[in-house]
Formats: structure tokens, sequence, C-alpha cells
């Protein structure tokens, strides 16, 4: 995840650095701006997701962001960093997802940076409930090459009800074929149809076509039922956002 630190102060922006490099393993790349306009061109150009935005600084404040950027058009969470209490109803109004107060401490930058994750993660569901919306509506699916021990299959998206581990080989069911057995791992195929709204992982050993559910079965720790019959684990920690996710089917 891209972060970027928008502070006057360039003692300020290196303490947080560390502080970010050290504690937050989540954040894969920092970027700095030494005032507003700067870190608002920044935003612009660079896309983070996370922006720790200083409120006191000359020319303009963090508080005046909105003015100069267009927040539907843009997709991040605002951390502010103050050495004022005062201004943390202000920096919750502009939809702020937490604020740090100067001296900054590790707790609260963890602390911090725990709950923009959790509002990132939010938005990207949303997002790929949109995905499936549309995807269900357009119906632009395409297919996808299966090597096996003959040759290639070519099968429809549409056609591919569910995909499940087998250690380094992947066992796919269709509506059309038998099971088919392919020599890649299931991580292969998650990342080739990361862009297929359809699919979802509701466990680390299998990979859903969401067209083909049946039933939701509440009991045993709750699991999926396939239009074949199947039986499909749920992850505990999956839980929550398949049930979000199918009720928008």
């Amino acid at each position: 995840m891209k972060a970027l630190i928008i502070d006057d102060e360039r003692k300020a922006r290196n303490v947080l650095r560390i502080l970010l490099e050290e504690n937050c393993k989540e954040i894969s790349e920092i970027l700095e701006a030494e005032d507003l306009l700067s870190g608002v061109e920044q935003i612009k150009k660079e896309q983070p997701k996370l922006v720790f935005l200083d409120i006191e600084m000359p020319e303009h404040s963090g508080l005046e962001i909105v003015d100069f950027i267009d927040r539907s058009l843009y997709s991040f969470e605002i951390i502010f960093v103050t050495a004022y209490n005062e201004y943390a109803i202000q920096a919750f109004e502009l939809s702020a997802v937490d604020y740090l107060l100067k001296p900054t401490r590790p707790s609260k930058v963890i602390e911090a940076v725990g709950k923009a994750l959790k509002e990132i993660d939010k938005n990207q569901l949303a997002v790929k409930l949109d995905e499936l919306k549309n995807s269900f509506g357009k119906k632009q699916f395409k297919k996808i090459a299966l090597p096996f021990l003959d040759g290639i299959k070519f099968v429809n998206f549409e056609d591919i009800i569910l995909l499940e581990a087998d250690g380094m080989y992947t066992k796919i069911t269709t509506n059309t074929t038998s099971e088919i057995l392919v020599s890649k791992p299931l991580k292969h195929f998650v990342t080739l149809l990361s862009n297929q709204a359809m699919f979802y992982k509701p466990h680390r050993s299998y990979l859903i076509n969401l067209s083909y559910i049946k039933e939701y079965i509440k009991k045993e720790g709750g699991y999926i039922v396939m239009d074949n019959n199947r039986t499909v684990s749920i992850s505990k920690d999956r839980k929550e956002e398949f049930l979000e996710i199918v009720s928008c089917l």
C-alpha cells in the first residue's frame, strides 16, 4: 500500500516515516510533500491509499484539502497530524479516519493505520460489489485456457462452477465437462481471475463462481452448497464479507 506524508517540517516527516517503516509493514511505499498544494499534486499523480496530513502548515492548513481535491474522484483515507487536540472534531468532520497528536507515538500510529486499513478494505469491497453487479448485468465473460494431460481445454469463465486446491494442482469443475485436473496451483487461478468479479475465494482451498451458489448453510460453522451439490467451506474471517456479497446477488 502506498502512503503520503504531507507536513512542512522535515523532522516530523522523518519521524513519521521511521515509525511507519518499523511498525506498519502493510505500507510498501512512503511519499512526502512539504505543503498542501504539492501534496495534492502527489495525490493526483501517485494515488496513495493513505494520507498523513499535518493541520498547521504555512499558506494552507491541512483542513483546506477539500478545497483543492474532489474526494469523489480520488479514493484515500486521511489521518490528520496535529500538535493541538482542539482540531480533532474538525478533522473527523472532514472524514478523517483518525488523528495523531505530536509528538507521535508508535502505538498510536499502529492503531491509526489499523483503522485506516479496515476502511480501505470496506471501500475495496464496495468496488467489488459494483463490479459484480456490472458483470452480471453485462455478461461480458471470456474464456480461460486450461492445460491438461492431453492438451489444452478452453472454457468459458461462466461455465466454471468452482476451483479446488489439490497440492500443487487445481481441480476445476464446470457445468459442461467432467472435472479437469490442471498442473497449476490454485494461487495461479486466483491471480488470473482477480478481475472477474463473479469469482470469490471463501477459503484458502476454494475459488467459486458466485453464479452457481445454491445454498448457504449456517450449521457446522457455515458452508456453501453449489448447484452441483458440492459443499465448500468458508473461513471464519471471510464469513461476514461473503454474506455481504451474496446479499447483493
